[in-house]
């Protein structure tokens, strides 16, 4: 844990790509239009912050600490969350591009993806028991021995979910997207 404390500070159209985040842990902070694309933010804690139009694609996150953390209109092409710290991980995703992102084996229990694309994210192992996936694109993304139980996709689209392999027990879908659940079949549904 960072000796130093930051408590409710408002960082605007910052570029730490250049600069690099202060190791310290956040507590409340919102970071507005920020560019962290590339950065180091290893072993930082952010406690109920806010990431507004934010930049982290490619973002080392190794031991990073996420605890209620909200992320609305940014870029996260390519994070690997599965390098966060783990304990009382908690994240909010709203309109967000995650293409190439990681949740190997994590425990995003509960957690809610709003109007995100997620083309090709690596969901293996993770469980993302009651969590929702509210208008998410989700070409190519990868479930593999992932627990999906009471998971909401109804509104998602483009998934293609082996349920052979993985738990979906009370899993929601709408009717249009049962064919996501059907792909390994190679069979055709008109």
């Amino acid at each position: 844990m960072a000796d130093l404390i930051i408590e409710s500070k408002v960082f605007e159209k910052e570029n730490f790509s250049e600069k690099g985040l202060g190791k310290a842990e956040y507590e409340s902070c919102k970071f507005r239009s920020c560019d962290f694309s590339n950065s180091d933010l290893s072993n930082i804690t952010f406690i109920d912050c806010e990431f507004d139009h934010c930049n982290l694609s490619m973002t080392k996150v190794k031991s990073t600490a996420l605890k209620t953390v909200k992320f609305s209109n940014c870029k996260l092409l390519g994070l690997n969350f599965s390098d966060c710290n783990n304990f009382l991980l908690s994240v909010y995703f709203e309109n967000c591009l995650l293409n190439l992102a990681s949740f190997y084996k994590l425990k995003l229990k509960g957690t809610k993806f709003k109007s995100c694309n997620l083309r090709e994210v690596d969901f293996t192992e993770a469980d993302l028991t009651n969590s929702v996936f509210d208008n998410c694109d989700m070409e190519r993304a990868i479930f593999d021995r992932t627990f999906l139980e009471k998971a909401d996709f109804r509104t998602s689209y483009q998934f293609s979910i082996d349920p052979t392999i993985n738990r979906i027990k009370k899993a929601k879908f709408s009717r249009n997207g049962l064919s996501g659940l059907l792909d390994k079949f190679n069979i055709i549904i008109e």
